[in-house]
């Protein structure tokens, strides 16, 4: 270490070159040409101490023709450094945290030139890799460093699945550690890069061309900047320069990455500094693509529990990781009503979304609980706030153990209302939550989620397999099929010319609109059901039902499939129900010609709200656009449940307002009494609906909608207090 600070401050005509190294969470002189020897090993900095500490604390640079007049200068006189006045210094940085920090002083006042600073950070990560493969610092230490010196952080976010949860921080891109920073072959190491820019850019290309992506918008002008970046020569040129330098493709990568880091940071336009979130992302993303490392953490043979950090994530890519491990997840992204939240909650994941400053806070490793009730994650928690979090913990088996008790009980209100209490489902990991739960059955079972995570289309054995299962598992109770909702805002990669240009594919071509396009799919998994269900009662409704004849058209593809069945003396079901899902608003006045064949009705209150408000569920700023039992979502539900007892068919709610208690109170009130939630909101819903006075609510309830004005979320919350009903 002392020849390499030899080497530097000859190379830079410095009188003083040192390195400072962190242990023990303190900046310890560790070698030095130019000052005392004897301090070497005694002369100890904490962070934030002084300009060395500075650094560390800051991971900025620093450059100064006069190092006394800064306000951190600390004079340490064991050193012998009063006769230096200029100073610059770069971090040593390892896992994204300062290991310690390189310097150079002059005996003249002067600052240091831009390609001297940018060769003290080559030389930093140089000595990055030496100090780490002589265990002179390790990851542990950074992790415990960090620790000590970042504390105990609060982050905020929204609630998107309800849960406790504890583990270490697991990024699903997770950064790479560069091992090795020097080059052996220069040459080799550039057409690693080349050919990593242009994995990357085909990367991007085919992103912008995704259906969900390539509609015209703000996103699309942000991945359009995101583009541009990509495709930067000078980018790359600094990048070639840093490889002639003697950098691996993956050191030279991340050096560049650190000198537009420290650029952008000085800069005061907001927007600018904005784009310091993209770069990060792609240089992380080339770094992978360098490295043969482009995978997700789901790749990594976890085996402690973790909480997953990400911006955003799909459904598949949720399920790709092992349920016994992951623990929580954090979003910097999500809606409650997103569909991998809808998976995440099916898992019993809990899950936090719209959470900022994740990147800049959280490190791979660090420990972190998620408490989605206080709607907050707590990184590296203190000592008090673990002991809080484990009160809260013991407190929901409580809950828990006292829902537990209600198993066996009927969802009967105080005046004798029998209330059907169904699940949602969509994965066989679902199906034990009918025996915990004691639920009437299954309201609503999602198809499409064994499309979405499959590598190719399921094929019909497979799918009859899947629905035999469910339908055992259930014995006698009823299961509702939902027919495949794919298509729009969940597009499949091995479903060719489904993938096309929509400025809103939520209500674009997708569910029963692409199935009646595509019509071998629908009579494939028409058949598939059939079969599962042979010698007993099915139950099968069709998506996003627009007009009476689509349901119409969906039915006679089935009875297609169900007399050709018969034809061929193949066993059938003993009874076929069919139903519709009101989703989309324009069916709501039409139900008394869809009434006439339908059987029964399920309200998808996720999608027949967006589009009531026009407020796309899975933005991010939209998410709390509108209260769930305003006016006007109550009126609206009413029509819908009046037509259909007028008619003597059933209605179910199978979207997240009715697995809430407040929510599905408001449902109870305007007479629905068929809900099909998560297995997890069972206990919370029947323990609402045993303690409400049903009749009386729905007279008071009659009366708020009748005058205008009238805050219905502040009467319920009256009323429940009123008569002891837990919410």
């Amino acid at each position: 270490m002392n020849q390499v600070t030899a080497v530097i401050a000859e190379g830079l005509s410095s009188e003083v070159c040192s390195i400072y190294v962190q242990r023990d969470g303190r900046l310890e002189l560790y070698a030095t040409t130019g000052l005392a020897q004897s301090a070497v090993h005694v002369t100890q900095l904490a962070m934030g101490e002084g300009l060395v500490g500075t650094i560390a604390q800051t991971r900025a640079v620093l450059n100064l023709a006069e190092a006394r007049k800064h306000p951190n200068f600390a004079y340490r006189p064991e050193t012998g450094e009063e006769l230096f006045h200029s100073f610059a210094g770069v971090p040593i940085l390892r896992r994204e945290q300062a290991a310690g920090v390189v310097c150079v002083q002059h005996v003249d006042p002067r600052e240091y030139g831009e390609e001297e600073i940018e060769l003290l950070q080559t030389v930093a990560m140089v000595v990055s890799e030496l100090i780490a493969s002589a265990g002179v610092v390790d990851d542990a230490t950074i992790a415990r460093n960090r620790a000590q010196t970042s504390g105990s952080q609060r982050l905020a976010g929204s609630r998107l699945v309800e849960g406790l949860g504890r583990g270490i921080a697991v990024f699903h891109q997770p950064s790479i550690v560069i091992e090795h920073t020097v080059a052996e072959d220069i040459e080799y190491e550039r057409k690693r890069v080349y050919d990593a820019f242009a994995a990357m850019r085909v990367q991007i290309d085919r992103l912008l061309t995704q259906a969900e992506f390539s509609s015209s918008g703000e996103h699309k002008e942000v991945l359009e900047t995101y583009r541009m970046f990509a495709f930067d020569e000078g980018w790359s040129r600094r990048i070639n320069a840093a490889i002639d330098s003697g950098l691996t493709a993956e050191a030279a990568i991340e050096r560049v990455q650190q000198r537009t880091r420290a650029a952008l940071l000085k800069t005061k336009d907001p927007l600018f500094r904005e784009r310091l979130h993209d770069l990060e992302d792609l240089s992380n993303r080339l770094i992978r693509i360098v490295s043969g490392k482009s995978g997700t953490a789901a790749d990594l043979e976890l085996q402690q529990d973790i909480i997953l950090i990400a911006k955003a994530l799909g459904p598949a890519e949720l399920l790709e990781y092992d349920r016994r491990w992951l623990k929580g997840v954090i979003l910097e992204e999500g809606s409650p009503t997103a569909h991998v939240v809808i998976v995440s909650r099916a898992m019993g994941v809990p899950m936090l979304g719209r959470v900022r400053g994740l990147r800049e806070t959280v490190a791979e490793g660090d420990p972190i609980l998620i408490d989605t009730g206080s709607e907050a994650a707590f990184v590296r928690p203190s000592p008090s706030v673990v002991r809080q979090f484990e009160a809260h913990v013991a407190l929901r088996e409580k809950r828990q153990a006292e829902f537990a008790k209600l198993r066996d009980l009927p969802a009967i209100t105080p005046d004798g209302a029998r209330i059907s209490l169904f699940i949602n489902a969509g994965l066989l990991v679902d199906l034990p939550g009918l025996d915990l739960t004691n639920a009437d059955g299954i309201g609503l079972f999602r198809t499409e989620f064994q499309f979405m995570v499959s590598a190719k289309l399921p094929r019909r054995q497979s799918q009859a397999r899947l629905y035999s299962q469910v339908l055992e598992a259930a014995g006698d109770r009823p299961v509702v099929f939902r027919s495949v909702d794919i298509g729009g805002d969940k597009s499949l990669p091995y479903m060719k010319g489904v993938e096309i240009e929509e400025e809103n594919p939520a209500m674009g071509w997708r569910a029963l609109r692409l199935a009646l396009e595509r019509r071998g799919l629908l009579k494939v998994q028409a058949r598939a059901l059939l079969e599962a269900a042979a010698g007993k009662d099915l139950w099968l409704m069709f998506p996003m039902v627009t007009e009476p004849w689509e349901f119409d058209a969906a039915r006679a593809v089935v009875e297609e499939q169900r007399l050709a069945m018969g034809a061929r003396d193949e066993a059938t079901p003993r009874q076929i129900r069919y139903g519709a899902m009101v989703e989309v608003p324009a069916l709501a006045f039409q139900l008394d010609a869809l009434l006439r064949t339908a059987d029964f009705l399920s309200i998808g209150t996720n999608d027949l709200i967006q589009f009531l408000f026009a407020a796309d569920r899975s933005h991010p700023n939209l998410a709390d656009r509108y209260d769930w039992v305003s006016p006007s979502i109550l009126r609206f539900l009413r029509q819908i449940i009046e037509a259909a007892a007028a008619a003597g068919k059933p209605v179910t709610s199978c979207g997240e307002m009715g697995g809430r208690p407040l929510e599905c109170l408001a449902l109870l009130g305007i007479g629905l009494e068929r809900f099909s939630i998560t297995p997890a909101a069972v206990g919370p819903i029947k323990a609402m609906v045993r303690a409400t006075p049903l009749a009386e609510l729905r007279t008071a309830m009659a009366g708020w909608l009748a005058t205008p004005g009238t805050d219905i979320r502040a009467r319920l919350l009256a009323f429940s207090g009123q008569h002891g009903i837990p919410l």
